[in-house]
C-alpha cells in the first residue's frame, strides 16, 4: 500500500479552516453540551439520539473484540467513539481539527479501559499518524466536495484495510437546507454539509451499511475496504 500525504488542494484547506474555526469557536459549548447528558432542546435531542444511533451502527461494522487492533477515530470530537473502541480493547488514535474539542475528549475519557487512547489535535489525513487496522470517521467528512472526499478516502484506504464513514445523503430535506444555507452571509454560516449520492462516489470497494434519520439528524453510513 502506498503512503499518502495530506491533501493540499485549496478547496480542502479552505473547508478544513472553516470547520476548525467553527468547532474551535462558537460551537464548542454547543457540542460540549450536545455530547453530554445535559438537557437540550427538542431539536438538539433528535440530533443527539441520531448520533448515538449512528455511532452504534458504525461500531457494528467492526468485531466485538478489538484487542490488539489499532484504530483511527478520524474527527473524534469529544471522544465518545474513541472511548467505546477502547472499551472493546482497541488502541485508539483520536484526532480532531479542534484543540478545544480534544481537550474535552481527554477530560471525559474513562479510566481503566482495556485499550488505550491517544488524542491529538490535527489533520485526520496526516500520514504521520501511521497505519491502522480500521478507520472510523463519523460526520467528519460531510463538509467536503466530492473530489476532496474521494481523495480523502483513497488516502485513508492506503493506510487501513477498512474505513467506515458517514456522508450527508442527497434527500429532499437536506438539499433544501443546503440551498437555504447559501442565502446567509458568509460570515454567519456554519460549515455547510455537502450532500452526496453514495452510488456515484468514484471509490472502489464502497458499500452501504445503512442510514440513520432521526428528526434533524440524517446521515448515511458507508464502508470502503482495500
Amino acid at each position: 500500500m502506498r503512503d499518502f500525504a495530506p491533501l493540499a488542494s485549496d478547496s480542502y484547506n479552505g473547508t478544513r479552516a472553516r470547520v476548525a474555526g467553527y468547532f474551535d469557536g462558537t460551537a464548542t459549548r454547543v457540542w460540549e453540551r450536545l455530547t453530554s447528558d445535559a438537557p437540550v432542546s427538542r431539536i438538539r435531542q433528535t440530533v443527539r439520539e441520531g448520533r448515538d444511533t449512528m455511532r452504534a451502527l458504525m461500531l457494528a461494522q467492526l468485531p466485538a473484540d478489538l484487542a490488539g487492533a489499532r484504530i483511527l477515530d478520524a474527527g473524534c470530537g469529544t471522544g465518545a467513539m474513541a472511548a467505546e473502541l477502547a472499551a472493546r480493547g482497541a488502541d485508539v488514535v483520536g484526532v480532531d481539527i479542534s484543540p478545544r474539542l480534544v481537550e474535552i475528549a481527554q477530560a471525559r475519557l474513562p479510566q481503566g479501559l482495556p485499550g488505550q487512547v491517544e488524542f491529538r489535535a490535527g489533520d485526520m489525513l496526516d500520514a504521520g499518524l501511521g497505519r491502522f487496522d480500521a478507520v472510523l470517521a463519523m460526520d467528519s467528512l460531510i463538509y467536503y466536495t466530492t473530489p476532496d472526499l474521494t481523495a480523502a478516502l483513497e488516502g485513508l484506504r492506503a493506510r487501513s484495510p477498512q474505513a467506515v464513514f458517514t456522508v450527508a445523503p442527497r434527500t429532499a430535506l437536506l438539499m433544501a437546507m443546503w440551498h437555504a444555507g447559501k442565502l446567509f452571509p458568509r460570515n454567519d454560516r456554519s460549515p455547510v454539509m455537502i450532500p452526496q449520492d453514495w452510488r456515484r462516489l468514484p471509490v472502489a470497494g464502497l458499500s452501504r451499511a445503512g442510514r440513520v434519520s432521526r428528526g434533524f439528524y440524517i446521515s448515511e453510513c458507508l464502508e470502503v475496504r482495500a
